[in-house]
């Protein structure tokens, strides 16, 4: 049963119409004075032009009153009472990046909120970027995938409510630094790859905070960088990184990811590591 809001809006409706096709159709010529043929053909003008601007009314008026229903920012309860459903942008809509995840700096840390306005923007369009193609990239089971505003290096990965911590790194190094061998030991598993250029990756999967969970990690060095991806568990709910070294490897061959990689070493986002030695 429709409510008063309808039959009101039915009402209007109606009165729109005839008043626009009473408007329209009285600048016609009268058909009083016409007889036979002629006058037949008078009436059925009149009737076309009334019916169409009829037709055009009612399409302004409809889109007029779903308007009432689909505001922007509105509701959601009103949007799903009136049947219209919402989709949240993903981060590569043409809507532009989802906002990033805000984690609070503990005391004496920094932040990207700390940086220059203008290196802010950069490593910020940096990982919009990389969010695209982590997105695209990593496997289904990590789930959506967003940047964070502490560091440009860390990012969220959340499914089903468990968020996991990303951290893709392209971070400068002194010459003749070596990667680390990959090894298996107890726990711990690891394979590699030969990526375009002869560069050696390595994927591992390593125990992390207890017997239970494990971590995954992709390493290899790219010009005057070490790069890293890790993926660490979820600690709460004893749940592993979701993604396999053989996933990691398959990523790191992809162009998109290499393209990040090279634009990083070319421009770095991060300070040199430095080795300290011991005494």
């Amino acid at each position: 049963m429709g409510t008063n809001e309808d039959h009101t809006e039915d009402r209007a409706a109606a009165t729109l119409v005839r008043d626009a096709m009473d408007r329209a159709t009285a600048e016609l010529p009268a058909t009083a004075d016409l007889v036979g043929p002629a006058r037949a053909q008078g009436m059925r003008r009149k009737a076309r032009v009334r019916a169409a601007i009829g037709g055009a009314v009612l399409a302004v008026a409809g889109l007029g009153l779903a308007g009432a229903f689909v505001l922007p920012g509105g509701d959601p309860e009103t949007t799903r009472s009136s049947g219209v459903t919402g989709v949240a942008p993903s981060p590569t809509d043409a809507t532009g990046p989802v906002p990033p995840v805000h984690i609070e700096p503990t005391p004496g840390e920094s932040s990207m909120a700390d940086l220059p306005p203008a290196e802010r923007a950069r490593q910020e369009n940096f990982q919009d970027q990389a969010v695209g193609v982590l997105q695209r990239l990593l496997p289904k089971t990590m789930g959506t995938v967003q940047r964070t505003d502490l560091s440009v290096r860390m990012y969220h990965a959340t499914k089903d409510g468990k968020t996991f911590v990303v951290i893709f790194s392209v971070r400068p190094s002194e010459p003749g630094t070596t990667q680390r061998p990959c090894v298996e030991v107890k726990g711990m598993t690891c394979k590699k790859t030969t990526l375009p250029g002869g560069v050696v990756a390595n994927a591992m999967t390593l125990p992390m905070d207890s017997a239970t969970t494990t971590g995954a990690e992709l390493t290899f060095r790219y010009g005057r960088s070490d790069v890293r991806l890790s993926v660490n568990p979820h600690t709460a709910s004893n749940t592993s990184a979701p993604v396999t070294d053989d996933q990691l490897l398959e990523l790191a061959q992809s162009p998109a990811f290499l393209d990040l990689v090279k634009a990083a070493d070319a421009n770095p986002m991060e300070k040199m590591q430095r080795t300290i030695q011991g005494g």
